[in-house]
């Protein structure tokens, strides 16, 4: 068998890393004591945990989904996370008994899927378009990775060996679904994962074929319903779908072959979890094909499809991208899971490549629309994170779709593996967060520790604990035009030692030594390409990393009508009732007479100047209802 190339870069392991930021670790421990218990009520009421048992009988309520497994899936894996730096013998237990009925649930050959178990007997991997089976054991996979990394049990681990042993009989040459793959991307990605556990190649050829298979003729997708005579378990959301094929191909990425793909289309989940399946193949196989694929389909994203915050997705029809610079504002989608699933590729992105460029999008969507999918209490969600708001919007205790309140406990649970890496002699410092790293490199162990209190302070101070020879990689974001660094309290020239969006600094490093980034962190407004038609006329603000939205309460002007000036003045402040830096400026708002009536008016409303607050996005909605706008209507002036 030819030898793999070696992986340019790897992440840390969640173990060899200690947060205590003062931003991040407070946001962890909500979610390690308010949200996964929260979580698993959630799942034990809404009957996943129940279905497990295989009880269900024709007539009762609750009928198991056809993805409820990952939904206890991305639980587990987040809970599993947790006891990495925690240690919880009551949390150990919980994991256990779930475990002990997913194990119950699974047959004799291994098929694990408890919809086609009770409610669809007999029609198991007959409907791949719809029917998220390889989704759901894509999740359990990584979750199993991560119990089994996080406790050392192979409980979980088993049952998914064991699945995957009757999947590639099945989707192999003879099998009931040979050449098929799913029609939600998930099981990829997970196969990279249980290959960088197990070093079995197995596991990484049957992510391989599942890619290399996707868009080849004839359609699978389309063969598999002739096959079974009906549309799909979607057929009465996508009524038109038999009328619409090519769109509804690109819904599930699968219209083309994955290495001729060049633009972003369809669900945008699927999409994420599919690039970012692409982006490890392309890692570890050394494949250029796919490489290439995955820079222009980033381009796709990035350039023309992307909201300002990191959101995407701008189509609540199909969860999904619209055409170029189509980001309508009014209409805005913007699921929490894309966000995530951007930042997951841009992670692997960075990997791959070595460019921080990924890590400025990744802590884009991080700051921003992840970090919104929760309340500040974790225990209420957006599923989407809209762009503006005149009150309609609140986020939610649980949804009937539940895919995205697990996904945003799992990702912040293992924070530590997106923030460093490792290459050659590299230490790599993506993510800004203070804490401790520790490495092995050829040189010997290093240990590194972060102090910072970004994203409110724009300095980074990082010591190096162990002597050793190694080059620190530093990312330096794009936005941060005149940043400065001092080695030791020497300034050193950024501008010539930035490399790929690192700073990188290369020396015999002493214990004690310390490089210190300092990044401007000032407001500064933003406006959109022109092709983007829904902003014309609107600007943005934006402080580092985090986009600034003005949130209007009670009797406050709507945010709607609020004007900011090109002449209007930013000052830093601090909201206490969220915890959060914000920026006060004077803008000009509407104001209509009392006795303004009827639908159309000769005359105008007045525009008196006052003072608002601009929070940050994540922030909003924390306090009741409420109007938001993240584009401002700008005017000339911001004075009466």
């Amino acid at each position: 068998m030819t030898p793999l190339p070696t992986v340019p870069l790897s992440a840390v392991p969640l173990s060899a890393v200690t947060i205590t930021d003062e931003f991040w670790a407070p946001r962890r421990e909500v979610v390690r004591t308010r949200t996964i218990p929260q979580q698993y009520r959630q799942l034990a009421e809404a009957g996943h945990l129940d279905a497990l048992r295989l009880d269900w009988k024709p007539g009762d309520d609750k009928e198991p989904h056809i993805f409820w497994e990952s939904d206890v899936a991305k639980w587990i894996e987040a809970a599993s996370n947790t006891l990495v730096h925690h240690p919880d013998p009551h949390l150990d237990a919980a994991l256990d008994q779930v475990i002990g009925l997913v194990a119950g649930a699974q047959g004799d050959d291994g098929y694990l899927n408890v919809h086609f178990t009770v409610v669809k007997p007999g029609l198991r991997f007959t409907d791949l378009r719809d029917a998220h089976e390889l989704y759901c054991l894509g999740h359990l996979v990584e979750a199993a990775v991560a119990h089994h990394r996080a406790t050392g049990k192979t409980s979980l681990l088993d049952i998914v060996l064991g699945y995957l042993e009757l999947v590639r009989r099945e989707f192999g040459e003879g099998g009931v679904a040979a050449h098929g793959y799913d029609g939600h991307e998930e099981i990829e990605l997970a196969l990279v994962k249980l290959f960088d556990l197990t070093g079995d190649r197995t596991h990484l050829d049957l992510a391989a074929q599942f890619v290399n298979d996707r868009g080849t003729k004839p359609f699978f997708f389309e063969d598999e319903a002739r096959r079974r005579g009906d549309d799909g378990f979607f057929a009465r959301y996508f009524p038109r779908r038999p009328e619409e094929a090519e769109r509804h191909r690109q819904y599930s990425q699968s219209h083309l072959p994955v290495r001729e793909q060049d633009e972003a289309v369809g669900h945008s989940v699927r999409a994420m979890y599919l690039y970012s399946a692409m982006a490890d193949l392309a890692a570890r196989l050394g494949d250029d094909g796919l490489r290439a694929a995955c820079e222009r389909l980033w381009t796709s994203v990035v350039d023309r499809k992307m909201y300002v915050t990191g959101g995407i997705g701008a189509d609540a029809s199909i969860e999904g991208f619209r055409g170029d610079h189509e980001l309508p504002n009014d209409a805005s989608y913007n699921e929490t899971c894309a966000s995530i699933g951007l930042v997951m590729w841009a992670w692997r992105m960075g990997l791959l490549t070595g460019e921080g460029r990924y890590g400025d999008v990744a802590e884009l969507a991080l700051h921003n629309t992840v970090l919104a999918g929760a309340s500040s209490d974790g225990t209420h969600y957006f599923y989407g994170n809209p762009m503006q708001s005149d009150g309609e919007h609140a986020r939610q205790e649980w949804f009937g779709v539940a895919c995205c309140p697990p996904n945003y406990a799992r990702l912040l649970t293992s924070l530590e593996s997106y923030a460093f890496a490792t290459g050659g002699d590299e230490v790599v410092v993506t993510l800004f967060i203070g804490g401790e790293v520790r490495v092995d490199l050829d040189e010997g162990p290093v240990r590194l520790s972060v102090e910072t209190r970004y994203p409110w302070e724009g300095q980074v101070r990082v010591r190096v604990e162990d002597a050793a020879r190694f080059t620190l990689a530093v990312r330096v974001p794009a936005w941060a035009n005149g940043a400065t660094a001092t080695v030791n309290g020497e300034r050193i020239d950024v501008d010539a030692l930035v490399d790929r969006g690192y700073l990188r600094v290369h020396r015999d490093w002493a214990a004690g030594d310390e490089l210190v980034l300092e990044l401007p962190l000032v407001a500064e407004r933003l406006w959109a390409d022109p092709a983007v038609s829904a902003d014309t006329g609107l600007v943005a603000v934006r402080r580092g990393p985090l986009v600034l939205c003005a949130e209007m309460r009670g009797d406050e002007p709507a945010a709607g009508s609020l004007v900011l000036g090109r002449d209007a003045l930013f000052t830093d402040g601090w909201d206490d009732e969220l915890d959060v830096a914000v920026v006060e400026a004077t803008a000009m708002a509407d104001h209509w007479p009392e006795d303004a009536d009827g639908l159309y008016r000769v005359t105008g409303p007045d525009q008196v100047a006052i003072q608002v607050r601009l929070v940050p996005y994540f922030a909003w909605g924390n306090r009741g209802p409420s109007s938001m706008r993240v584009w401002l209507r700008e005017g000339p002036s911001s004075r009466a």
